[in-house]
């Protein structure tokens, strides 16, 4: 009788284990998410680390642009803006009392490891380091990042990793106006897309972001966190545009999305993440053609159609 006791009170003690272990033995701390925060961050100390500006979002994210506007990059005789395909980008969004900070950076090869040494020593994580584009000169190469503490310290650690590269920490002086001459029929692009786009330094732009929330980390990734699907036109000298982005999809839109473009001509120039835990899982497409802009819109189009987005 007492052995059979004594296995039932182990027995119990297992099960007690098993259903409070997590919250009172687990050393991993509870999302930030999860808790109210104290305050609200000021954001002016996190821009002085990062050494320039940043612009609040729609969505209550903080976002710095990095855009090689020091590199003339191409794509056979087309030399892309920087706003095109090279736009770099750091995010930050509060979660509790401190940040959560998302980016994608844009380099050299020569500036690629160490960027990611300066980074790792800084406590940022690389999520994803890959292509976007085939074929251009010089090759770049994209780094997807991820931070979460304090703002002002992972704003230091960004500084100090960008000082490490030729991107321009100093705004420069290009103009952003919509009131700009891209040799595009814009209101033509937004009707056949069935979206507004943006101008953006020569390129006109369209976000779309997916219906459903994207979580990560114990938060909800905002769109303006690189989770919205990238359209970009650039007009070109011989009357036409050329088109670069990503489609941002789960996995059940991956092969039909990219029938889609290569049907209307569109080439597929990478497919591949860009986080690490993110619920859906996601994946991103990115694409590039030169053509008729009109063509090349009815073309995108036919991909949106695929996808699950607003």
């Amino acid at each position: 009788m007492s052995n059979t006791l004594q296995w039932i009170a182990g027995l119990l003690i297992i099960v007690l284990l098993i259903v409070f272990g997590r919250e009172h033995f687990s050393s991993t701390p509870a999302p930030a998410a999860a808790t109210a925060p104290s305050h609200l961050i000021d954001w002016a100390p996190v821009e002085k680390a990062m050494g320039k500006a940043g612009a609040i979002q729609s969505d209550g994210v903080l976002k710095f642009g990095f855009p090689r506007t020091d590199l003339k990059v191409m794509i056979g005789d087309l030399q892309l803006k920087p706003t095109f395909a090279l736009g770099g980008w750091v995010a930050l969004k509060q979660m509790g009392d401190e940040a959560v900070l998302m980016g994608d950076l844009v380099l050299s090869e020569d500036e690629l490891n160490p960027v990611m040494t300066a980074l790792q020593q800084g406590g940022i994580d690389q999520t994803a380091i890959h292509n976007h584009l085939l074929g251009e000169l010089p090759h770049v190469m994209y780094m997807h990042i991820y931070g979460h503490g304090d703002p002002v310290k992972m704003a230091e650690s960004i500084h100090t990793a960008l000082a490490l590269t030729k991107i321009p920490l100093t705004p420069s002086n290009a103009t952003s106006a919509s009131g700009q001459d891209l040799g595009l029929d814009t209101k033509e692009l937004d009707q056949i897309l069935g979206h507004s786009g943006k101008v953006n330094n020569g390129v006109y732009q369209f976000s779309i972001p997916r219906a459903e929330k994207i979580m990560a980390h114990g938060f909800e990734i905002p769109p303006s966190m690189g989770v919205a699907t990238a359209i970009n036109f650039q007009a070109t000298a011989d009357g036409k545009a050329m088109i670069t982005g990503d489609f941002v999809l789960i996995g059940s839109e991956v092969n039909s999305v990219l029938r889609a473009l290569r049907e209307n001509g569109i080439e597929v120039t990478a497919l591949h993440s860009h986080m690490l835990s993110e619920e859906p899982r996601l994946f991103f497409m990115h694409f590039w053609a030169s053509d008729d802009a009109q063509k090349l819109a009815r073309g995108l189009h036919s991909a949106l159609n695929q996808m699950n987005i607003k």
